[in-house]
């Protein structure tokens, strides 16, 4: 089975090629720029949202970053990383917990976007504010998502928290800081880090 992955390096991309690593994937790289190869048809014909990730596993597409790590712990058994019947109810609470209100209200938040108290029902994640205490108290008393075990959900929600307190997105708390720094110690983390970074370097 082959595995093309569609990328860039300063993208959510980043995400993907972590979680391919993860899971041991061979796979075959294709970078695209913004506005140029990530918008001509043929890519379009894969994501027609004309953004990166994506993948194809055998000539099956999988686009956003989420749904692409937890196919991945799926078709990589071998990796460990999909939840037991146990941890199914925390992998996916928190999975999406990440690509919906976490992400929902730091990009509204980022772009100036203020929700006003009697809109907060229509936002769908109540404020900022909430959001972001809500993921506190869940790494305050878990090490990750799935509690001490290390899965896919942490590839996901780790990007989501590394970046947050790198770049100001989320305050730098304790439980955050702590929770940042045991992924970022995973060897796939530095070794997709690091191909990243070089390719990012190559075109500075």
């Amino acid at each position: 089975m082959t595995l093309k992955f569609y990328t860039n390096p300063m993208s959510r991309g980043q995400i993907a090629r972590w979680a391919l690593h993860e899971a041991g994937a061979d796979y075959d790289q294709i970078l695209l720029d913004y506005g140029t190869s990530m918008k001509a048809p043929d890519y379009l014909a894969i994501n027609p949202m004309g953004k990166v990730p994506a993948i194809a596993h055998d000539n099956k597409i999988v686009t956003e970053g989420a749904a692409i790590c937890a196919y991945l712990a799926d078709a990589f058994p071998d990796a460990g990383l999909a939840p037991t019947a146990e941890e199914q109810a925390d992998y996916y609470r928190w999975l999406f917990f990440a690509a919906g209100p976490l992400e929902s209200a730091i990009t509204n938040r980022s772009m100036g976007f203020e929700i006003e108290p009697d809109k907060e029902k229509m936002a769908g994640y109540g404020n900022y504010d909430q959001v972001v205490d809500a993921l506190d108290r869940k790494f305050q008393t878990d090490d990750y998502v799935c509690g001490t075990r290390f899965t896919m959900a942490d590839v996901y929600v780790g990007a989501q928290v590394v970046w947050g307190t790198q770049f100001g997105t989320l305050p730098k708390r304790d439980s955050f800081v702590a929770y940042a720094q045991r992924v970022t110690e995973r060897a796939a983390y530095k070794s997709a880090k690091a191909v990243d970074d070089a390719l990012i370097a190559e075109n500075s």
